[in-house]
């Protein structure tokens, strides 16, 4: 199989070089490129230097979907391509041939993505949430798994994940009119399809976010406008009201053992969110 990266970029920052680093040492992919939305640093010549191709489009037309289907579209031809975002780090040589090995293991699945681990410095919240997210057990899914794990059938990740193109050309590409969550729309439309989705847990990275509660508010006003939006997705895989509802209380749990003070925070964050996704759904 022929293996493609592409990796979305805007002032990547220090921690890029260590990620550029980490992708010369894998055993694939053999074509990479980065799409940057006009970075005022290094980020360009960085990538360049560590030989890979470098696409530049005008930062305000960067969209989730629409950028991604443009490198996808300039890369090409490939079988696999795999998608990281500029905030992850791998965490070993293996990373990525763990995350694209069940494309010649199983004909059928046509997304893969990989495990995510709590950066160095991420905070109890974070940690958590990444644990909750991302299991150490592997799991395939298919679309009779929707009676299982409703919306979580498509839950998935554009930060490490990887497609088999010609599944990807079946279901469209990435959307085009999307603010985010292109990759669970992918997901959801591979899975109507006929294909799988694969959890490959001994895929791994380092990802994870603090956000403030303010940064939280502006994320879930566009979650809750992509599920308006795209409210086949909800009819079709379920609502996530449940696991969320669980997740919440055994986050508090676990923090109200590690430091009750965060708790307080915690419900800040998570008030944030529920009025952003209302609100949000509200704009769509």
């Amino acid at each position: 199989m022929n293996y493609g990266l592409i990796i979305p970029t805007l002032n990547a920052g220090e921690q890029f070089q260590t990620l550029l680093e980490q992708i010369a040492a894998q055993s694939l992919p053999t074509k990479k490129l980065i799409v940057d939305s006009e970075s005022t640093d290094d980020t360009a010549q960085l990538a360049k230097s560590f030989g890979l191709e470098v696409l530049t489009i005008p930062r305000k037309t960067f969209n989730h979907g629409t950028t991604r289907q443009l490198a996808l579209e300039k890369i090409l031809p490939l079988d696999v391509i795999i998608f990281l975002t500029q905030d992850v780090l791998l965490h070993d040589d293996e990373s990525l041939a763990k995350l694209v090995k069940i494309f010649s293991d199983d004909s059928t699945v046509g997304m893969s993505y990989g495990r995510q681990l709590p950066h160095a410095n991420a905070t109890n919240e974070a940690a958590i949430l990444r644990a909750f997210n991302y299991p150490p057990e592997s799991q395939l899914r298919s679309f009779d798994d929707r009676k299982v794990f409703g919306l979580k059938t498509v839950f998935a990740s554009n930060s490490f994940a990887a497609y088999r193109v010609a599944a990807l050309q079946s279901v469209g590409g990435f959307p085009s009119n999307v603010p985010l969550c292109e990759d669970m729309y992918v997901a959801a439309k591979m899975l109507l399809d006929g294909w799988k989705v694969f959890y490959a847990a001994d895929a791994q990275v380092y990802h994870s976010h603090n956000y403030t509660a303010a940064q939280e508010f502006r994320r879930y006003v566009e979650i809750g406008k992509f599920h308006a939006q795209e409210s086949w997705i909800r009819d079709t895989f379920g609502s996530a009201e449940g696991a969320g509802k669980k997740f919440v209380l055994m986050k508090l749990s676990i923090l109200a053992k590690k430091n009750p003070l965060d708790c307080v925070g915690a419900i800040f964050r998570d008030a944030a969110k529920f009025l952003g996704y209302l609100i949000g759904k509200l704009e769509a």
